[in-house]
């Protein structure tokens, strides 16, 4: 057997982000996956090429919603093939620079399907054919997650996974989405920006369940008039392949016609861990009731050699979160003090507009009996937001009462992926609401929003006028 310090299974976010730095800290480190070059679902069928997408989207938006402020184009055209090969072309010039580095680090690559033996080997069934065992110390999982089915959906080329919806090989006129979660309204934002018309059929109350209801409300506005229809509270009763497509039949309140018949069906209704077929069965690694991988706070399983992070060991299902993880028990590896225990994980949709949010959620709190503030500025008060005739948007704190500390951070609008990163700090390190308001941030910009909720809290804010007695001292 082919002996290695550290072998990782998967080559995603969490895969190369534990293995390189196991490279770096002097581990002798194998990384065992299927693609040439590291990069996982997320670099692959994911994270980069979807907000490739998005931009794409997002452009064609922002020409159609020019004329509003006296700017006039013809409506655009747009060449899918280019537009595909753009898309490829982000991907192979990332996953490239990747393989770079992993050459740089020395790291070596085995392509195949990794499965243990037992609690120190493993056989790698190579891509090429045949297979190799490897003898390790310490092996990482971190096979990712695939897409959920729905398994009374006919089985035809038109009934699309987000992996499918990604390849771009055609428009549809009509496409009917299952599901309102992130994946589903980012796709559903990209096709209805590229001309199809789009129905979202989501069987919950609203769509993005998991943030506060008044940031998705914002999104819900906007879809409503990207969508054709985004139905809630309904569900579909049966589904066949047709000649002109897929026909649904649909179940809900107040539908004036329960069947459609579209050109294609996005089913986005979550994703299960790749848990099985690991092997985990010669070790003593657990899983829980849906599949994930029981770890502690270091990642490390049951079995004292094995760890697992990412999508496989719970969720959130996020990138971020799993290169966080991976880097965790490539330090504990190493022998390293590092725990995985943070205060914040960002979650970010990216839509248009973007929804973003981090820590403790008001829709959480009020679950849980606390009792929190919670101060909100409109962006309809922010001169930045106005000139980019973006006055839709909001920004909120959700904070403690009695110490000030900043729980949790939620904004709503374009780029708040990005300003969430503030909030993120803020809540990571217990920034209070007072230390939000006293940093000086520049003008005019969409920053500016969150010292401003940090001021109304107080009841001080400069741009709104929201009157509440003020801190002494």
């Amino acid at each position: 057997m082919e002996p290695t310090q550290v072998a990782v299974i998967g080559g995603g976010p969490g895969g190369y982000a534990a293995a390189f730095l196991a490279a770096d800290l002097g581990l002798e480190t194998t990384l065992v996956d299927l693609e040439e070059n590291p990069g996982g679902v997320c670099l692959y069928r994911g994270c980069i090429p979807s907000k490739a997408l998005l931009h794409a989207a997002r452009l064609l938006n922002d020409v159609r919603a020019a004329s509003a402020i006296g700017i006039l184009f013809r409506e655009p055209e747009v060449d899918l093939d280019k537009l595909r090969s753009w898309k490829e072309g982000v991907v192979r010039k990332m996953t490239g620079g990747l393989g770079q580095l992993a050459k740089q680090r020395k790291l070596r690559i085995v392509r195949g399907r990794g499965v243990l033996e037992d609690p120190h080997a493993l056989r790698v069934e190579k891509a090429e054919g045949g297979s190799e065992r490897l003898a390790f110390q310490h092996a990482i999982l971190a096979t990712g997650s695939r897409p959920a089915t729905l398994p009374f959906l006919p089985d035809s080329p038109q009934v699309w996974d987000s992996t499918a919806a990604l390849r771009l090989q055609e428009v549809p006129k009509r496409l009917l989405v299952i599901g309102g979660g992130y994946i589903g309204l980012e796709m559903a934002t990209v096709y209805a920006s590229l001309g199809s018309e789009v129905s979202v059929v989501e069987m919950l109350p609203g769509i993005l369940m998991g943030c506060d209801r008044d940031l998705a409300a914002v999104l819900a506005r906007r879809l409503g008039k990207l969508c054709k229809e985004v139905l809630l509270e309904t569900s579909i009763v049966s589904a066949d392949a047709v000649a002109d497509g897929v026909r649904v039949r649909l179940q809900g309140q107040g539908l004036a016609d329960p069947e459609r018949v579209c050109d294609a069906v996005l089913v986005s209704v979550g994703r299960k861990p790749n848990s099985a077929g690991l092997g985990l069965e010669n070790t003593r690694v657990e899983l829980d009731p849906r599949g994930f991988v029981k770890t502690d706070a270091h990642g490390r399983t049951a079995e004292p050699s094995i760890f697992a992070i990412g999508d496989v060991a719970g969720e959130p299902m996020l990138a971020h979160k799993a290169s966080a993880q991976g880097r965790v028990a490539a330090e504990v590896i190493a022998g390293r003090p590092a725990v995985f225990s943070p205060r914040a994980i960002p979650g970010v949709v990216f839509t248009d507009p973007e929804v973003a949010w981090c820590g403790l959620t008001e829709t959480a709190a009020a679950a849980a009996g606390r009792k929190v503030a919670v101060s909100r500025f409109p962006w309809g008060a922010s001169g930045r937001a106005m000139t980019l005739d973006r006055s839709d948007g909001m920004t909120k704190l959700v904070i403690d009462p009695e110490s000030e500390q900043v729980l949790g951070v939620g904004i709503v609008g374009p780029e708040a992926g990005e300003l969430l990163a503030e909030g993120v700090l803020a809540v990571e390190l217990g920034v209070r609401a007072h230390d939000l308001a006293a940093c000086i941030h520049a003008h005019p910009t969409l920053s500016e929003t969150v010292m401003e909720a940090a001021e109304a809290h107080f009841g001080l804010a400069t741009h709104i006028y929201r009157p509440k007695r003020a801190p002494v001292g």
